[in-house]
């Protein structure tokens, strides 16, 4: 069963970011539309998150982009498909000593908006970031050798930010 390991907030998380979405796109430079970095490591007020890279990928055609697999393989990704989320492709990187999560998305998927909405919100508001962020540090001191439970501890928390995000994100559009 993998660790959990939550870090201090470091500036590198988006230097990788930058390198990795460079990789990605170049992949799928026909089938992309958009390349985001998303989840905690996206947040630097967030003040702590898993050493993870999050990517969020916008396609044209969900359904091509299996046929990209075996690059994705080769630059040291494994292959997850859909993983649970329905009309999502989801690659890891970095086997049970995760780097990089790709979360990949048809343009119009719901999902795409959810993900860059929590993102906003978390950067505009601190105070909820930070408690994201201290949840996490507790979560992983009280569960380190196990992730299921370390998530649970977090669903409720993420649920209500997800809420706030869509509020908040309803009313400045």
């Amino acid at each position: 069963m993998r660790k959990t390991e939550i870090v201090a907030w470091t500036e590198t998380w988006n230097e990788l970011y930058v390198i990795e979405s460079n990789l990605i796109s170049q992949i799928f430079i026909s089938e992309m539309t958009s390349i985001h970095h998303i989840g905690s490591t996206s947040v630097p007020n967030i003040g702590y998150a898993k050493p993870i890279i999050d990517i969020l990928v916008v396609v044209k055609d969900i359904e091509k982009i299996d046929f990209y697999n075996d690059k994705m393989a080769v630059n040291g990704y494994s292959v997850r498909g859909e993983h649970g989320i329905e009309r999502r492709r989801y690659f890891t990187k970095g086997g049970s000593n995760r780097t990089h999560h790709v979360h990949i998305y048809q343009t119009g998927n719901i999902n795409i908006q959810l993900h860059l909405n929590f993102k906003e919100y978390l950067l505009l508001h601190s105070d909820d970031a930070k408690r994201y962020g201290e949840l996490k540090l507790k979560l992983a001191n009280k569960y380190p050798d196990d992730t299921h439970k370390y998530q649970e501890g977090k669903e409720s928390f993420v649920n209500e930010l997800v809420e706030k995000s869509i509020k908040w994100a309803s009313s400045h559009r």
